[in-house]
């Protein structure tokens, strides 16, 4: 009987070799391990007979075509054993049958937890655990935190008054901008969304070179071809902002296996909204990254809305860090208006990103307390209490100034002279880029061809002559 078994299981590992078309390339192998037969259960030795029989359903288990790591030997050998503990040696790990038929809830019994730092009246919560900050830094911190917010003032004042012609603040979202920032390195990558100015602000992009961008001038970076707010600074390591969503996430993910393949201390953060995970390009990004094990940190403003979408007419899972583990990727829910808790979360992010080779998922809670842009007004699709309870109760600069001041970091004197000095640099740096001349139409058709095709030279030519035509129908202050 034994001899009768071993000849049976001799040509049955034969036969489903050559079903998948490995004969050939196996036979040694085989050869080499013929004493390493398979155990049967008993309802299997009753089939020897038909050696065929009741295999049909197990070839793509055995395919060692697919997963050309694993010997069909092997995966017979997994099979009985898995029989035999409940268990399925599957590529991916192994995985536990049960007899019971159950599916997995949409929902879990408790939402994922929120870490967090700060209480709202900016007290350190009792046993919290966070990344020490210096009183330097801490300040620095809040300085732009509060410059920020003074220049998303100034600026939509400048668009109201038809200076400008567009603009996006970031009210309510101060800490997400200048904590997150203040935890990477300036080597560290940024594709931002177009609400992360504050991390250009942080690494030194000037109030000048804002109101430069914002007026288009001969100045700006960009040479007048974006609109306002797609900041951009090679300089600074931070990609010129896009205003197509999610299209900067599965960049930063090959701008990060980049920096794996070159072995630099360095990663790669996007940032996106809420908005943007329902965009095919972060599903292919997450699973992207996972696969290649990049170091990327995913950042995802969760503020409620995307434009007038509310989250509820976006998904039902719960937010956005349960779709991390869906692609192997580590998560973690931060409180987005705690300065200290976006600190802490991302460093430790960027240290697990770089040391492990992984990508990292952060979705911070915060709120939009502005309108989206100045083309919107956010009272036309939510309630005006919501918003002002959000900006008084909730307000990450006034929470974070409570914790320095409660250090002895920080005064009132401190605030006025800051603020006061700030508002100053603001209107003087509108006055110089709203006086600069704007760049030559010629800036147009440049810094996309080495030597421009026919097509764009008669664009070039047609336009000349346009306006040539109609002198009125066109800015005087642009040269020709």
């Amino acid at each position: 009987m034994a001899l009768c078994l071993r000849t049976s299981s001799r040509s049955i590992l034969y036969y489903l070799k050559s079903k998948i078309c490995l004969l050939s390339s196996s036979s040694s192998s085989l050869t080499h391990q013929h004493h390493q037969k398979p155990t049967f259960t008993a309802p299997t030795a009753q089939n020897l007979r038909d050696p065929y029989a009741n295999f049909s359903t197990k070839v793509n288990l055995l395919s060692t075509r697919r997963f050309q790591s694993t010997k069909v030997e092997e995966q017979w050998d997994s099979l009985n054993h898995a029989h035999h503990n409940q268990v399925l040696d599957f590529p991916g790990g192994k995985v536990a049958f049960t007899p019971e038929m159950r599916f997995i809830s949409e929902s879990p019994v408790e939402r994922v937890h929120c870490y967090r730092v700060l209480d709202d009246n900016g007290q350190l919560i009792t046993s919290s655990k966070f990344k020490q900050v210096s009183e330097e830094i801490a300040v620095k911190i809040y300085s732009d935190m509060v410059t920020l917010q003074t220049m998303d003032s100034v600026f939509y004042e400048a668009q109201r008054q038809g200076r400008i012609s567009f603009y996006a603040t970031t009210i309510g979202e101060e800490a997400i901008n200048i904590a997150s920032a203040a935890a990477l390195t300036t080597d560290d990558l940024v594709f931002p969304q177009y609400r992360e100015p504050g991390v250009l602000l942080w690494r030194g992009f000037s109030l000048q070179e804002f109101a430069n961008q914002c007026f288009g001038n001969k100045d700006d970076n960009g040479k007048g071809r974006q609109m306002p707010i797609h900041y951009g600074s090679n300089k600074h390591n931070y990609f010129t902002v896009a205003a197509t969503i999610a299209t900067q996430v599965p960049h930063a993910v090959g701008a990060a296996y980049s920096l794996k393949m070159d072995r630099k201390k360095a990663c790669a953060i996007t940032y996106f909204g809420d908005g943007g995970t329902s965009e095919g390009d972060f599903h292919a990004a997450l699973n992207f990254a996972a696969v290649m094990e990049v170091p990327v940190i995913f950042f995802c403003r969760n503020n409620g809305w995307a434009i007038s979408t509310p989250t509820s007419d976006q998904f039902r899972s719960d937010g956005i860090v349960v779709k991390g583990p869906a692609y192997g990727v580590r998560s973690i829910r931060v409180d987005g208006n705690d300065t200290l808790a976006i600190y802490t979360a991302v460093h430790a992010a960027r240290e697990i990103a770089i040391s492990e080779n992984r990508p990292i998922l952060i979705e911070a809670l915060t709120y939009r307390v502005g309108h989206h842009s100045t083309s919107d007004d956010s009272t036309k699709y939510r309630p005006v209490d919501e918003i002002e309870w959000w900006r008084s109760a909730r307000d990450p600069v006034a929470r974070f100034r409570k914790w320095i001041e409660s250090n002895g970091w920080w005064c009132s004197e401190d605030e006025l002279e800051l603020r006061t000095s700030v508002r100053k640099q603001m209107l003087h740096a509108i006055q110089v880029a709203e006086k600069a001349d704007k760049p030559p139409i010629a800036e147009l058709f440049t810094d996309v061809y080495n030597v421009p095709p026919s097509n764009l030279c008669e664009q070039e030519k047609f336009l000349r002559e346009t306006m040539k035509r109609h002198p009125r129908d066109h800015m005087p202050d642009v040269p020709v």
